[in-house]
C-alpha cells in the first residue's frame, strides 16, 4: 500500500504542526530573554549563554523559512513528515535546556550553561546532522547548490560540538559562540541574499 499523500493542502498541514513546535521554542527563547530584564537581580546574563541563545534564535527563524522549500516535494509520507517534526521538536528541546524554568541551584546561567553542555552540544550535533538530511530531503541539486562550504561546516559543527561538550574551557566556549555566530549571520546574508 502506497502511504504517500499527494493533496497540496497537506503541506499547509504539515506547516502549521511544524510552526506550532517553532513557535514554541521561540516562546520559550524570548520568555527566558524576558527574565533578565523582569528580575536582573536574580536572573544574571551570561555572554556565552546569550550568544548560544541569539543563535537558537536565528536558527528557528532560519528552519522555518528554509523549511518552505519542503513545498516542492509532491509526495508526503509518514516518514517525511515524522523526521521533520523531529527536527523541529530538537530546536525546542535545545531552547529549554537553554532556558530551564528554575536555575536556583547555580549561581548564574553561565554556571547552568556549562554544567548542561554536553545536553546543550549533544543536541546541536544532531541538529547538524538532521540539517544535512534535511537539505537531501529537498533534492541533491539543493544540497549541492551550497557548494563545499556546506559539507566543511557540517564536519566543522560535529567536531567543535564534541569539543564543547567535551571541555569545561570557558576560552573555547567563548570562541565558538562567538564563531558561531558571527558564521550563522554571514551565512543568513549570503544565503538569503539579503545584501543584494
Amino acid at each position: 500500500m502506497d502511504s504517500s499523500i499527494q493533496d497540496p493542502a497537506l503541506f499547509i498541514h504539515i506547516k502549521v504542526a511544524i510552526g506550532m513546535v517553532v513557535s514554541l521554542a521561540i516562546a520559550s527563547v524570548l520568555t527566558g530573554v524576558a527574565r533578565f530584564v523582569q528580575h536582573p537581580d536574580r536572573h544574571k546574563p551570561d555572554w556565552i549563554h546569550l550568544a548560544w541563545t541569539l543563535s537558537m534564535l536565528l536558527s528557528m527563524l532560519s528552519f522555518w523559512w528554509w523549511e518552505y522549500r519542503l513545498s516542492s516535494i509532491v509526495a508526503w509520507r509518514f516518514e517525511l513528515y515524522f523526521f521533520v517534526i523531529l527536527f523541529a521538536i530538537l530546536y525546542y528541546f535545545m531552547c529549554a535546556v537553554l532556558f530551564p524554568a528554575d536555575i536556583r541551584e547555580y549561581r548564574d546561567y553561565g554556571d547552568y550553561f556549562m554544567s548542561r553542555r554536553r545536553w546543550f552540544f549533544a543536541l546541536l550535533a544532531i541538529s547538524i546532522v538532521f540539517d544535512a538530511v534535511d537539505s537531501l530531503l529537498k533534492g541533491r541539486d539543493h544540497f549541492a547548490a551550497f557548494g563545499i562550504e556546506y559539507p566543511i561546516r557540517i564536519g566543522a559543527y560535529l567536531l567543535l560540538s564534541w569539543v564543547a561538550a567535551t571541555t569545561p574551557s570557558r576560552r573555547f566556549h567563548s570562541a565558538f559562540a562567538a564563531g558561531s555566530l558571527a558564521y550563522q549571520v554571514s551565512w543568513i546574508l549570503r544565503g538569503f541574499d539579503v545584501l543584494s
